[in-house]
């Protein structure tokens, strides 16, 4: 008999659509969002000039291949812009990888605590998503490589990963990829990566420069201040970038994006005010929650995740709920598997201390 309406393509109807993190606390004069990463230095005033000045052209349809863009970043990282794609954020192009390389049935690796677009993204193409367990939160090269079977053809790292902070040194980064069957692409996402201020970590540019089933992808959202824009880019072999180039949109990165991009990535010295503020108020932050008694996982990127007890009245819920009547706007990530954590991105110095003083208050309020 047939269908009585059209019908998903298996897997659409098992997605868990994502979430993004909570932007209002109701009744609160004063909110401090610190759900969704973003850098509390917002974009650079360069950036800001750029975009402003791009909309005299809005009747205009923007440069579908983004060459000034794609020059710009090679020339902040010395890469060829034939091999660069950007996107509608980072977000856009896993998407692209996905339906460029999965058939229906075949398995896309992720994981345990693994960024949520990846599975979306495998089951949105026909695939079935494969996770991998962690070790101590952190991806765990021989897991991966134990949960790849033929039917292989994506692995999916986050590194940093969200929403756990930690990172993967690029020596394992390079036992996976030269240990994985040469059909399998790795997609190395780092859009975390201008954060890390680790000797042991690489981004992926030097991998992908020498490998041919290797990609990177990054993001403008996060360091560079410009999440409104959705801005991403990838870096990848010639034949890769072909495929992803065959099947997305083509005005995909619409003009004042492109615009504000190419001021953003020449932007060093605001990248650099960025990074200096991060790199002090995540100490900041997992020092002094750490006192407080609560296990802080060490973390490489914008953000801390704080894990709390089962016990009554200490839960992850109940903290994020006494959070929210602060004003103070935090992510719940039971949806990555960690009913008992909270993911706090570094805020400004003010919106720190206060979640802090806050937490401080919750728990002596819970034990009393």
């Amino acid at each position: 008999m047939a269908p009585e309406r059209p019908q998903t393509r298996p897997g659409v109807l098992a997605i868990q659509a994502y979430v993004p993190g909570r932007s209002t606390a109701p009744g609160v004069a004063k909110v401090f969002k610190l759900s969704s990463n973003e850098t509390p230095l917002g974009p650079g005033e360069n950036a800001i000039a750029a975009y402003r000045a791009a909309a005299a052209a809005l009747h205009e349809y923007p440069d579908g291949s983004a060459s000034k863009l794609r020059e710009a970043i090679g020339a902040a990282f010395g890469l060829d812009p034939a091999r660069i794609v950007c996107g509608a954020g980072s977000d856009d192009l896993l998407h692209l990888i996905a339906h460029a390389y999965l058939a229906d049935g075949d398995e896309a690796i992720h994981t345990t605590h693994g960024f949520l677009v990846y599975p979306i993204a495998t089951l949105g193409a026909g695939g079935k998503p494969v996770i991998a367990p962690e070790k101590n939160y952190t991806a765990d090269v021989d897991a991966i490589l134990n949960a790849v079977t033929s039917r292989t053809k994506i692995v999916f790292l986050a590194n940093p990963n969200n929403p756990t902070g930690t990172y993967v040194p690029f020596d394992e980064v390079k036992r996976l990829q030269r240990s994985l069957p040469a059909h399998v692409l790795l997609v190395l996402d780092a859009a975390y990566a201008e954060y890390v201020r680790r000797n042991d970590y690489e981004s992926g540019i030097e991998l992908v420069a020498t490998s041919d089933n290797t990609v990177m992808t990054r993001t403008f959202s996060k360091i560079h201040g410009l999440a409104a824009l959705r801005l991403g880019w990838m870096y990848g072999p010639a034949h890769v970038v072909d495929a992803i180039n065959r099947i997305r949109g083509p005005f995909n990165v619409n003009t004042p994006a492109i615009a504000a991009g190419v001021a953003a990535i020449k932007d060093t010295a605001h990248v650099e005010r960025s990074r200096e503020h991060n790199s002090r108020w995540l100490a900041w932050l997992t020092d002094e929650i750490g006192k407080l008694g609560l296990t802080v996982t060490p973390s490489a990127a914008n953000f801390v995740l704080v894990h709390f007890p089962e016990t009554k009245s200490r839960t992850a819920k109940e903290a994020d709920e006494f959070l929210t009547t602060r004003g103070l706007i935090v992510r719940r990530v039971s949806a990555y598997k960690l009913p008992n954590a909270l993911r706090v991105s570094v805020g400004t110095e003010e919106a720190n201390r206060l979640v802090v003083h806050a937490l401080a208050e919750f728990l002596k309020n819970a034990s009393s």
